[in-house]
């Protein structure tokens, strides 16, 4: 199958890092145009002869743009890719994009023009999604749901969230709803002696032992507390998680029958206070401004520092990196957890606060320039549903039985050759969507793992909602990324020293003047409008 794509100019891969700066994107014809609606004994590129005489559904050429989090991938001749395409009748291009570039890259995608079959959104409200999609850019799906078994079954609670005034331009990418969380260095916490975190106060002094009592026992000063990334919250993941400590709103909160966006609040000012204090302090990493993403656990593994505040499944997977770090030493404990987590800590009062996910990750969409009919946007439709099947969702997200993993009392047994999982699995469970539900073979449910999925249901009962989550607001859609831009650069800025209160407030300023006084009208608006 790779054949004929191989005629075909290709999308450079990974490589693109580089290309951003120049915002230029290779273009990938469209190759399928057309060849849908023709009388089946007329010739046609998606009709192949068989040796019997009987004509056989072409493979469905798909490429797909995805995030990885890791410097290495799997390729499209990998074992994997070429099992998933003999399973599904497909010829499949990945363009793999690092995490960390996404966003920018899936914004000169768009402005080119020249889109693959399947591209993955990150923010489904970004200003331009919401324009591309509303210009009829993408694929209208919500109609054509009903027709596939597994697809069908999606929660209408996540499609609300996820569309666009009540539109489905996507398949979102169902997630557990109280997934966020803390996890952190068990065996550190065990060395200096603290209990776990109950309070903020608590959270700082495990940050500041971790920094200071030598947690790894190596008798240097070579750790810190938090590990922070530039991606994830929007500008620096664990903050969105941290405000919500101090009382502060998600995104959106109602003060006085009126939303106000978190960031006019005293509690988050506090919040970033205690950010700057963080830094000021170097508990914190010093670049988290432009740490990438995909190293984002390597810290963790190399004992450099002891906590990170992000989706907390994460635990279990940095538990197998330390493993396998230590076994390739010859020094592995398998029956040890070295990490462990926890939901978040109690504000001033004693209430917990965590942060909900809104059900899903982001969502796979379909462009119309590049997939120009219905019927072969039912070909694609029934790729994603054939996606959601038990085998596809285990060989996707733990690779091929035998070489990637084993089966041990019905159980998952993964490789712990990370080079091979890296460039032959990770990253492929990016095109999962698990509507209705995640249905793979799970790996052996170790206490840490079963402690995290009780967590995350335990969470529930603490979410603080978005009352703004379903609304679009087209002041947002025009000035959003312009808004967002002050206010991460304010926020960085305070954190590092760069601005005072006072400089942080002036810019506050600037963004009420540049459109969020606007925003904020427009989003009231609604807001009554809704009730």
């Amino acid at each position: 199958m790779k054949g004929n794509r191989k005629r075909a100019n290709k999308w450079a891969p990974i490589a693109l890092v580089t290309a951003l700066a120049a915002g230029t994107l290779i273009g990938c014809s469209q190759q399928n145009e057309g060849a849908n609606g023709e009388e089946p004994g007329n010739a046609s590129p998606d009709a192949v002869q068989t040796d019997g005489g009987v004509k056989a559904e072409a493979p469905l050429e798909l490429n797909i743009m995805l995030p990885i989090f890791k410097t290495n991938y799997p390729k499209d001749d990998s074992p994997v890719a070429t099992e998933l395409e003999k399973k599904t009748n497909t010829d499949i291009h990945f363009e793999w994009v690092p995490n960390a570039s996404y966003v920018d890259k899936f914004n000169i995608t768009l402005a080119s023009g020249k889109l693959p079959k399947i591209m993955y959104v990150p923010d489904v409200k970004s200003p331009s999604f919401v324009n591309a999609a509303k210009s009829g850019a993408f694929w209208e799906l919500g109609g054509y749901l009903k027709d596939y078994e597994n697809l069908s079954q999606a929660n209408p609670v996540i499609l609300n969230n996820s569309s666009i005034e009540g539109k489905n331009y996507g398949i979102y990418r169902g997630r557990a709803l109280g997934r966020n969380g803390v996890y952190y260095r068990k065996d550190w916490l065990d060395n200096v002696g603290l209990p776990v975190p109950e309070t903020i106060d608590d959270f700082y002094n495990m940050l500041k032992a971790f920094k200071e009592k030598d947690p790894d026992k190596n008798g240097q000063d070579d750790t810190y507390g938090l590990v922070l990334v530039k991606w994830t919250g929007g500008w620096a993941s664990g903050f969105d998680n941290i405000k919500l400590w101090f009382g502060a709103p998600n995104k959106w909160g109602e003060r006085d029958g009126q939303l106000v966006p978190d960031h006019l609040t005293p509690e988050y000012l506090e919040a970033l206070k205690f950010m700057k204090k963080l830094y000021d302090e170097k508990l914190i990493n010093q670049d988290f401004a432009i740490m990438d993403s995909a190293k984002w656990t390597d810290p963790i593994v190399n004992n450099q520092a002891g906590v990170i505040i992000d989706v907390i499944d994460g635990a279990a997977r940095a538990d197998d990196k330390i493993h396998a770090a230590l076994a390739a030493e010859g020094k592995d404990q398998p029956d040890v957890h070295f990490m462990d987590v926890f939901g978040g800590v109690k504000d001033a009062v004693g209430k917990l606060h965590t942060l909900p996910t809104s059900g899903f990750a982001g969502m796979l969409a379909i462009p119309k320039s590049a997939v120009k009919t219905e019927e072969e946007l039912k070909r694609i439709l029934a790729f994603i549903e054939q996606l959601n099947a038990p085998e596809l969702q285990t060989m996707l997200g733990y690779g091929l039985e035998g070489v990637h993993h084993t089966i041990e009392d019905d159980s998952v047994v993964v490789s712990k050759d990370t080079a091979l999982m890296e460039s032959e699995v990770e990253g492929l469970n990016q095109m999962l969507t698990f509507i209705p539900e995640d249905r793979a073979k799970k790996v052996k449910q170790t206490p840490l793992r079963l402690k995290q999925t009780e967590l995350q249901k335990e969470n529930e009962q603490y979410i603080v909602s978005n009352p703004a989550e379903p609304f679009i607001s087209q002041v947002y859609t025009e000035k959003g990324a312009q808004l967002d831009n002050i206010l991460n650069d304010a926020r960085i800025k305070f954190i590092v020293g760069q601005i005072d209160e006072a400089g942080y407030q002036a810019a506050l300023e600037l963004w009420k003047k540049s459109g969020g006084d606007d925003l904020i009208k427009e989003m009231n608006e609604l807001y009554a409008a809704s009730k």
